[in-house]
């Protein structure tokens, strides 16, 4: 089986110089057109990674106005397509304007093939190494667990006690503010648990009008209310086999917590208008942002069937927390959305990435994807700079990441700390440092700080 040639476009209103040119790139499956109109048309339906193109092109066939058009609403149309423009000798200037509009490289007329080769073959290449390093990234970037991304301590050891657990029968409780992913942490329990070729069913208690949370969960018998037309399951009993997420358990009315807890101790559930106990073996999973045991103190959640459900608790640690993990999101959801909107590879300019790291982000990372959602779409050429992310302006100062200057602000801080402890005690000092009296004699000296008289 001969392996498919990849696809070439070739924008060229000559029918003699297209003719050349389909001859010296037979390693290609080229496609031509000679005018505007026909090349978007084999971009729509061809998508080619390159394409060349001449930059005079009829209606404007001695000038380049056609030709500038022409790139420009390629560009938009495929982003990631690279286009190498052919000009004159005397045609430097519409070159150099071309590739300021984004144009791969230009190669000049007459034509020499084999230079035009070794450009077009470069062009596939960077082409592939392009979309390879964006699948990667899209696929796998810091992921300790499947939809996780973070390189945070706090976090990996959130994912390695979800890799322990998710195994066993146990009751999990997920703890954390919203957009913390909560949810995303559930389904991976599911995923690396036996039941993962069992349904995985979630409900947000607190999406759900109280006198409809109820036939949700345990589903109702027909003529059991006015409406009820049919006998309907409930999302516990469609779980059967596999994992029951609840969203916001702390919302869940006292009469339906009562329900569920006896469904906890003996896995019946009785439908709405039913009699019937009918077995139900599902694992459940269940998270909130809200203090349950503050809930119980108050009387406003049942302890015992607190006590139910936090077999295990793991506790999501908010983004503000997560170190290193905004600027790491921050450019996983770049380069998501440049995928989904179809534009080029974007970059973040400093000032828009002192402006993430700086913010709190107190909707996490569901604010955090909304945010660097609108910075793609809104961000002008290549770069995402600060204003196109529409946050506050914090007035912090970027943290240095100069080992050398970290090092000596920790050093001066540790030392004026145990100073001040030990009363200007240089022995006392040198011992709570752990270092020589020597030693930080000359600390002291390097950071200017004087021994107390």
């Amino acid at each position: 089986m001969t392996q498919q040639k990849p696809k070439l476009l070739i924008i060229e209103d000559d029918p003699g110089l297209q003719k050349q040119l389909r001859w010296s790139l037979d390693a290609y499956d080229v496609v031509v057109a000679g005018d505007r109109e026909a090349a978007l048309a084999q971009i729509r339906r061809h998508e080619p990674a390159v394409c060349t193109m001449d930059l005079g092109l009829p209606p404007d066939p001695d000038g380049s106005t056609e030709g500038l058009a022409t790139l420009q609403q390629i560009l938009a149309l495929a982003p990631d397509t690279r286009v190498i423009v052919l000009t004159g000798n005397q045609d430097h200037a519409n070159a150099v304007k071309a590739i300021g509009m984004g144009a791969y490289d230009f190669h000049q007329k007459p034509v020499d093939p084999e230079v035009l080769n070794l450009v077009i073959q470069r062009a596939f290449f960077l082409h592939n190494l392009q979309q390879e390093n964006r699948r990667m990234q899209q696929s796998q970037a810091d992921s300790p667990l499947a939809g996780v991304i973070s390189r945070d301590p706090g976090m990996l050891k959130v994912c390695r006690t979800i890799e322990k657990v998710a195994p066993t029968s146990a009751s999990v409780m997920l703890l954390g503010e919203s957009g913390t992913g909560k949810e995303v942490l559930a389904r991976a329990i599911h995923a690396l648990s036996p039941r993962a070729k069992e349904r995985f069913m979630a409900i947000n208690c607190a999406a759900i009008p109280e006198n409809l949370l109820e036939s949700e969960l345990f589903g109702y018998e027909k003529g059991a209310f006015t409406g009820a037309a049919k006998q309907t399951k409930g999302k516990v009993e469609l779980a059967h086999g596999g994992t029951f997420f609840l969203d916001e358990v702390g919302d869940l009315p006292m009469a339906l917590q009562a329900k569920l807890l006896r469904f906890l101790q003996e896995r019946v559930i009785e439908r709405i208008g039913g009699h019937e106990e009918i077995p139900v073996d599902v694992r459940i999973v269940c998270a909130t942002h809200q203090k349950l045991k503050d809930l119980c103190a108050q009387g406003r959640f049942r302890e015992d069937l607190y006590y139910r459900l936090s077999e295990i608790v793991v506790t999501i640690p908010p983004l503000r927390q997560r170190e290193g993990d905004c600027a790491l999101l921050a450019h996983h959801f770049k380069n998501k959305f440049c995928t989904q909107e179809s534009r080029a590879s974007l970059h973040f300019a400093p000032d828009a990435l002192a402006a993430i790291e700086a913010y709190q982000w107190p909707g996490n990372v569901r604010e955090m994807e909304n945010c660097i959602k609108r910075a793609v779409i809104m961000a002008d050429a290549n770069t995402i700079v600060a204003d196109d992310l529409g946050l506050p302006d914090t007035g912090a100062e970027e943290e240095p990441l100069n080992l050398r200057q970290v090092r000596d602000e920790a050093e001066y801080k540790a030392i004026a700390r145990a100073l001040a402890r030990s009363d200007g005690n240089i022995v006392k000092a040198s011992e709570m440092l752990g270092v020589s009296r020597p030693t930080l004699y000359d600390l002291m000296g390097r950071h200017g700080i004087k021994a107390s008289a």
